[in-house]
């Protein structure tokens, strides 16, 4: 059983260089960057766009708060601890990375818009396997995933 994980975790890493390499980055539109809200309130541009971003940030420290102190989603397992634990921090600096791309729009800017997002959505497919498939190989997956996330991004700058 274990030789058919490695095999196909080797697969996938393999399939995924190579449609990386194969693929040429898809560009982005300049067109992307003009947002419904340019308005600037007390000398922060694009002010609305800026600070609807706190919730991110909220609902990532709620959700650490009641992981830890409060044990709220009753995880039981180390592994599902730990995959919330990367979603909420991703949540959290989605806060950080979405204002400071909405403060001046550009393609630089839009890397650390998109990276936090990449670590919570990665964490999600490892809680996925976690819960629904087999919690090691889940815990397992977190790096990999993440670090498939955050090469895909930087592969696109």
């Amino acid at each position: 059983m274990r030789k058919r994980t490695a095999l196909a975790w080797g697969v996938a890493v393999v399939c995924f260089v190579v449609l990386m390499l194969v693929t040429p980055a898809i560009p982005q539109s300049q067109e992307y960057h003009d947002f419904a809200d340019n308005r600037e309130f007390f000398g922060i541009p694009n002010t609305l766009n800026v600070i609807s971003n706190v919730p991110f940030l909220i609902v990532g420290l709620i959700g650490l708060v009641l992981c830890y102190y409060k044990n709220y989603f009753k995880l039981s397992l180390q592994g599902e601890l730990c995959g919330w634990t990367v979603f909420f921090i991703g949540v959290a600096a989605v806060a950080f990375g979405s204002s400071y791309y909405h403060l001046k729009p550009n393609d630089a800017r839009l890397v650390w818009d998109r990276l936090p997002m990449t670590v919570a959505f990665t964490s999600i497919i490892a809680i996925f396997i976690i819960e629904r498939v087999d919690a090691r190989k889940g815990t397992l997956s977190i790096i990999p995933l993440l670090l498939a996330g955050i090469v895909s991004i930087l592969y696109w700058r």
